[in-house]
């Protein structure tokens, strides 16, 4: 695991800059984005609503912080749940695709996790969130990464990375 995540200085300010430079290339496309959430519990769409303006670009975000919302919401299916866990690449894939197809939108982010401060394991310690992006016309891709810090503070890392790999994707 790496000490210290590339995300791990984002100020709100950095944020916010993210979200503005993705918010343009969204409408330069005319492609509207969801955020399907977990751990962060709804943070990202809260960043993203945070810019008057934003209902041009961004569509909806589901908050799936249960394995029965990621069930019901935007169709996570059970197997995939038992096979891999919760927090995993495979659940935040389904998440994604989810997203995009119980949506209006044409590309959706999705990240689910262990924030902490309990709740880890040595195989998914506290502090590893496992991200997809689905829609942004390179198929959807899934990462994990290993923050550090507080609750607070694993989830603000979180949304900087999900938010600065979205504006990679779209180009």
């Amino acid at each position: 695991m790496p000490d210290k995540s590339k995300y791990q200085n984002a100020s709100d300010a950095d944020i916010a800059d993210l979200v503005v430079q993705l918010s343009l290339r969204l409408l330069a496309n005319r492609i509207r984005i969801a955020t399907v959430e977990s751990c962060t519990g709804g943070s990202v769409a809260a960043t993203f609503t945070d810019l008057a303006g934003s209902s041009n670009w961004f569509d909806r975000g589901f908050v799936t912080y249960s394995n029965q919302a990621k069930m019901d919401m935007v169709g996570v299916r059970s197997a995939t749940i038992d096979a891999y866990g919760a927090v995993s690449e495979a659940v935040a894939i389904e998440m994604a695709e989810g997203g995009v197809s119980h949506s209006e939108a044409g590309c959706a982010l999705s990240i689910t996790g262990v924030a902490g401060p309990g709740g880890g394991t040595p195989e998914k310690p506290v502090g590893m969130v496992c991200f997809a992006w689905s829609g942004f016309g390179v198929g959807t891709q899934a990462r994990t990464e290993y923050f550090q810090g507080t609750r607070s503070e694993i989830r603000h890392q979180s949304v900087a990375c999900a938010v600065g790999h979205a504006l990679k994707l779209i180009g």
